[in-house]
């Protein structure tokens, strides 16, 4: 009996020795496998984001973390010349050492460095130099591991633009937010087999998926325009006590954003705030800029020319009743329709207006990009507002003529004239050239497609018609914006506004639009500096800016003095004027 438990116990052993080796090895092996294997990733580098001319605005570097086993501390020992000569020991003697290298008083140091924690980091984000120093001192328990850290060169210059990152890396704002798919990149992983202790088993497989570093970004920016823009803006915006200014230089043929500027712009090395770019996502009343759409508009339906004439008295009553002012009293006037635009005009701007239709001007309006987002690769673009005709009520159908009731961004405006300037064609608008890879391989960035909103003929006329905008004659309101050796065409806006205390129109948006050099435009710019304290003019704020900005920007980018004249139109009717008898 004993003999057959014997066989039977050897015969089960048998079996699932079998089942063992045979049945399952594959599914035993695999198990030893995963209990061997280790995947570890391979950051991709971000991308960089550059200026025009290659400058790094945004870049990733390497830095360290100062890491301590506490428990390990004690048994530092730091020599003199030889093992007999002890000059300190311990946490007191680490701390004294690493205190200059980081930056922390030592008494404070010293105190972190007792205690058990295995892994206290002590410090952050070091640079190699330091991480190197703090190595060479031996202290016991000290390591230092790799991180990566974002950098801008450049600080607050176009701070807001560029954006920061969140704590996990990612964009939080500006390009670095809007771009983040491109500029992230793709993880790579190591795979392989460990052994006792650790070790990498040689010869056991292993397998490596390369990471994608992220594209470099290529933008339209110029660093030393952009700089040059803020500081007038900034100073304007100080001297004006405003709630904020902006300015944007466009390229006028290829619809490239060259500078665009806030008040007050964010370092994102060390970021507060939210980063809204205002330019972009607080769209205002344009004011008497505006005016440029409803001449542009009627000019093109061949409706006046720029010297028809218009009787415009200081206040008008329109058919419906409704009466409306320009800024400063005047006698009775006989203006052409570059007069109009040159005074800046409300009671002849609304004559203009009043010969067309409702649906024609709003079509006018969405033409030129009111109401539509520009393009621009920033998030929270708000497009502003046109209102829908069927909405107006029998005032509101005459202010919007005049640039109040409809509210754009400063791209908007500012493209409108650079529309005229480009022969009366409008371009998207864009602050990206392309992308290359880690290979340097550039890829154009794609644009949208461009619109003829007037003809060539009344773009042209209509730059002339604004050059009167800075003659230097009695209530023309641009002269500020005058630029010495260079013909200029713009228009000011001057915005009622609601203050913040009780909501009367007592506060203003003061605005300047222009093109540079008016017979072969290059650049336009845009300027606005909102609530000022006293409710200063655009002639008086935003025109100075302007002077400013086009200033640098025709000199940084080379763009010669006018070499031509033009004879403006006048800007009186015949025996008409201040000078008449």
């Amino acid at each position: 009996m004993l003999l057959w438990i014997v066989l039977v116990v050897l015969a089960l052993f048998a079996v699932r020795l079998v089942q063992v080796q045979v049945v399952q090895a594959s599914e035993l092996a695999e198990q030893g496998r995963e209990t061997r294997s280790r995947t570890i990733p391979i950051n991709a580098q971000r991308g960089e984001i550059l200026d025009a001319d290659g400058m790094v605005m945004a870049t990733s570097v390497v830095r360290y973390d100062v890491q301590v086993d506490l428990r390990q501390v004690p048994a530092y020992v730091r020599y003199g010349e030889d093992t007999t000569d002890v000059l300190g020991r311990g946490a007191v003697e680490a701390a004294r050492q690493l205190a200059p290298l980081l930056g922390v008083p030592e008494h404070e140091l010293g105190a972190q460095l007792t205690g058990t924690a295995g892994g206290l980091v002590i410090a952050r984000e070091v640079t190699p130099e330091v991480r190197e120093q703090v190595e060479e001192l031996g202290i016991n328990g000290l390591t230092t591991h790799a991180t990566t850290t974002r950098v801008y060169p450049n600080g607050t210059t176009a701070g807001d633009l560029i954006g920061w990152l969140k704590d996990d890396s990612s964009g939080a704002s500006g390009l670095e937010y809007s771009l983040d798919d491109r500029l992230q990149g793709t993880d790579g992983t190591r795979s392989y087999e460990t052994g006792i202790g650790g070790t990498v088993i040689p010869f056991a497989a292993q397998s490596t998926v390369a990471a994608q570093d992220g594209a470099t970004v290529h933008t339209s920016l110029d660093l030393d325009l952009q700089y040059a823009c803020q500081s007038s803006v900034d100073g304007q915006v100080e001297q004006s006590r405003a709630e904020f200014g902006a300015a944007v230089v466009l390229e006028v043929k290829t619809g490239r954003v060259l500078a665009l500027c806030d008040s007050g712009s964010i370092d994102p090395n060390s970021p507060t705030g939210s980063g809204t770019v205002r330019s972009v996502t607080s769209p205002y009343e344009p004011g008497s800029t505006g005016k440029i759409l409803t001449v542009a508009a009627a000019l093109n339906e061949g409706l006046i020319e720029p010297t028809s004439t218009f009787t415009v008295p200081d206040q008008l009553t329109m058919p419906n009743g409704q009466t409306f002012k320009d800024a400063t009293e005047h006698p009775e006037y006989e203006l052409t329709t570059a007069g109009v635009l040159a005074f800046s005009s409300n009671t002849g701007t609304v004559q203009i207006g009043d010969l067309m239709s409702d649906s024609e001007r709003l079509d006018y309006m969405n033409a030129f990009g009111w109401g539509g987002r520009t393009g621009i690769e920033l998030a929270g673009e708000r497009a502003g507002t046109n209102m829908d005709p069927a909405a107006w009520d029998g005032r509101t159908r005459y202010v919007t003529m005049f640039g109040q009731a409809n509210q754009v961004n400063l791209l908007q405006i500012t493209n409108v004239m650079a529309t005229l300037g480009n022969g009366g064609v409008r371009l998207p608008l864009h602050m990206v050239d392309g992308y290359s890879d880690a290979s340097g391989s550039f890829t154009p960035a794609e644009v949208g497609e461009s619109v003829e909103v007037v003809s060539e003929q009344t773009a042209d006329e209509m730059l002339l018609m604004l050059e009167g905008v800075m003659a230097d004659q009695l209530g023309t309101t641009g002269k500020k914006a005058a630029i010495d050796g260079y013909r200029v065409a713009g228009k000011t806006g001057t915005a009622q506004i609601p203050n913040t205390v009780d909501g009367r129109l007592t506060d203003t948006a003061a605005s300047f639009v222009g093109v540079v050099p008016a017979e072969d435009p290059e650049i336009a710019v845009g300027v606005i500096v909102f609530r000022p304290a006293g409710a200063g003019t655009g002639g008086a704020l935003a025109a100075p800016v302007f002077h400013d900005v086009a200033s640098a920007a025709l000199q940084m980018k080379g763009i010669p003095p006018s070499g031509t004249t033009d004879t403006l139109y006048e800007l009186y009717g015949p025996g008409s004027g201040p000078d008449a008898e």
